[in-house]
């Protein structure tokens, strides 16, 4: 048997996530039809991140095993044939048996968009807000959150979620135009976590409530405390980071 790691990116605008549910459209039961016709062979993938509906991917990383011989340029070629519009694999590569896309991956990589103007064109990938928002309170407000921390304030209720510490590498608030950008890295990331960070720091953004709040949410370790989960639409997979043994990118 071998191993093959594939990158993907996906609109996640008409999914219901990545993981396959007993009805409705996802990205996996997508990829794994159409391994499985391609391989003809059963597949079944694993995925570095397990995104909620409407979220997108740029980075995704899934891996596999298979019987087959197929190589990776054919499975490539053969892939982009029977993929619907909204999901791309744009790179494949036999890997170590030992590789795992969950476990082995030592960070992760989003991105959040915010729009603060009505938008036509980026509508299914941006969350438009219509009021005035100011990022230098927002940029105060998260600086607190660098670092190992316990983020079950963020984290949505009745996830199950037993570990709710994660450690966030980088958190940067960048403004261009009318866009917000959270570029955000952690070591892994809890359920609705960079949603909820977002819906927090706009409450901030807004004026209805001081940057200390922020720290104040963090330190009570209660949903209850933060703010609203920003919409799924604006948020991004961009990468996946793995050891240097590898040799993804």
């Amino acid at each position: 048997m071998r191993t093959l790691a594939l990158t993907l990116e996906y609109d996640g605008t008409d999914f219901l996530g990545w993981q396959i549910q007993a009805s409705g459209r996802t990205v996996q039961a997508v990829l794994e039809t159409a391994l499985s016709i391609l391989l003809r062979e059963k597949v079944r993938t694993i995925a570095a991140g397990r995104t909620d509906a409407g979220v997108h991917a740029l980075g995704q990383v899934a891996h596999f095993s298979t019987a087959s011989s197929m190589s990776c340029y054919r499975l490539l070629r053969g892939l982009s044939g029977l993929l619907p519009p909204d999901v791309a694999v744009y790179a494949a590569q036999e890997i170590q048996a030992t590789f795992h896309a969950r476990y082995s991956a030592i960070e992760r990589r989003y991105r959040y968009r915010i729009l603060r103007r009505p938008g036509a064109l980026q509508r299914r990938y941006v969350w438009q807000i219509r009021y005035p928002l100011d990022i230098a309170p927002m940029r105060r407000a998260c600086a607190v959150l660098v670092g190992n921390h316990d983020f079950v304030s963020f984290c949505q209720t009745g996830s199950g979620e037993e570990n709710t510490i994660c450690d966030v590498h980088t958190l940067i608030w960048s403004e261009v135009e009318d866009e917000l950008f959270l570029d955000i890295s952690a070591n892994r990331f809890l359920h609705h976590m960079v949603r909820t960070l977002v819906g927090t720091a706009v409450e901030i953004g807004r004026g209805r409530w001081t940057p200390e709040k922020m720290q104040e949410i963090l330190e009570g370790k209660d949903r209850c405390l933060a703010g609203p989960t920003a919409p799924a639409a604006g948020l991004c997979l961009m990468r996946v980071v793995y050891p240097a043994k590898y040799g993804i990118r």
